[in-house]
């Protein structure tokens, strides 16, 4: 049995209930979880619910732009922490005890090498995407499940929830 503070191993099985009905839907994931988190309060057992987010859509923010001068600092900064960290690796190993040189090294090293690895990828580019992004996959539609066994006892239960219940000829 597992406590709140362990994590539990969920097999494939965990993620499907046996024969699912709906019982409404959202336009965000709050209003969804609020829906639950009713029910969970009024001991339905909410173990028999599912929360699934529909109408995948993938969104790109644009974070900056990107100039040969942002790639050359990002490349030696991220080569500099690799360097940095194969600087530690070895001295595990060393007995000297130029342990500051030894990382130095290997951070300039690693600088260099993060500059000009990059700077070469960024020109193989020619420009076809001068600009820095994140980027998330996002729900636009959340609908609640239930197991169809409890689904009457679940639509009885958010008859007390007002607003719980979406106007189904939405």
């Amino acid at each position: 049995m597992s406590s709140p503070g362990t994590p539990r191993r969920l097999s494939a099985d965990a993620f499907a209930l046996e024969f699912p009905q709906s019982l409404a839907t959202y336009d965000d994931y709050a209003h969804a979880q609020e829906t639950v988190d009713y029910l969970s309060d009024h001991k339905f057992p909410v173990e028999q619910c599912m929360i699934v987010g529909t109408d995948l859509k993938r969104v790109e923010r644009i974070t900056g732009r990107l100039t040969t001068g942002r790639v050359a600092v990002g490349g030696a900064a991220s080569g500099a922490w690799f360097g940095l960290f194969v600087g530690l690796v070895l001295s595990l190993f060393s007995s000297d005890q130029g342990l500051l040189a030894l990382l130095a090294s290997t951070a300039v090293i690693g600088a260099l090498f993060g500059l000009i690895f990059t700077l070469i990828s960024y020109a193989l580019t020619r420009g076809q995407r001068d600009f820095s992004s994140v980027t998330q996959v996002v729900a636009t539609r959340y609908e609640v499940l239930v197991e169809h066994k409890v689904a009457g006892q679940a639509r009885e239960m958010l008859a007390g929830l007002p607003g719980a219940l979406p106007n189904p000829f939405d």
